[in-house]
């Protein structure tokens, strides 16, 4: 998993990696203009700030949000990390987080009237236990899936979690959240025509014409 972001308004010349979710026990550690954030418990890297980021990708001043590292970028990247008292442990991830998926069943909620629990055909053979809150929500129909890893463009990240004591992997997600031009700004699932092809990477500037 790799998230990457740069905002020279807020942050200045500083490229932020997300590797790992959050642990419990962290430290950072810095020199260089790097920062490395890491588990206490395992030594596992968390995630990296760049704080001169433009020095080792001058391309990255065009940037303004999430940005797609390529390959080659990861890879000077890796350089830098080696060649200044790190270990290059950056790796590069180009899998779509946000999927065309298909609900294929819908239960209650066992402790929550307003939340259902479904199972997801995100492609592949591979069904998720997403749990809902769209008051939409049912049974065959497409829907966009923020996989575990994704960023929502409000920046918040997508994590496994649970939902009042059910596990949850991936959030299925509403027009409104995904900044669809002329989305409903109401609470719902984004129920997408059948011509979008289940296990697909969702093509958001395709979706930019749904509420034409």
């Amino acid at each position: 998993m790799l998230i990457a972001s740069y905002n020279p308004k807020n942050t200045g010349d500083t490229m932020v990696l997300i590797m790992n979710p959050d642990a419990a026990a962290q430290d950072v550690t810095i020199h260089d203009h790097v920062a490395r954030i890491f588990s206490t418990e395992d030594n596992q890297t968390l995630g990296y700030n760049f704080l001169k980021a433009s020095e080792i990708l001058p391309e990255i001043v065009k940037e303004n949000g999430r940005v797609s590292l390529t390959q080659d970028q990861v890879a000077k990247l890796n350089q830098y990390l080696d060649g200044h008292g790190f270990s290059g442990d950056i790796v590069y991830d180009d899998a779509p987080k946000f999927v065309v998926g298909y609900v294929k069943s819908v239960e209650d909620h066992p402790h929550a009237n307003h939340l259902q629990i479904t199972k997801t055909d995100i492609g592949n053979g591979k069904d998720l236990q997403i749990v809902s809150g769209s008051p939409n929500m049912r049974e065959n129909i497409k829907v966009v899936v923020a996989l575990s890893g994704a960023m929502m463009p409000n920046g918040q990240i997508i994590w496994p979690g649970e939902l009042r004591g059910v596990e949850s992997d991936g959030m299925i997600c509403s027009g409104r959240e995904l900044h669809i031009p002329n989305a409903p700004q109401v609470p719902g699932a984004l129920i997408l025509p059948d011509d979008y092809q289940v296990g697909t990477a969702f093509d958001f500037q395709k979706a930019q014409h749904l509420f034409d």
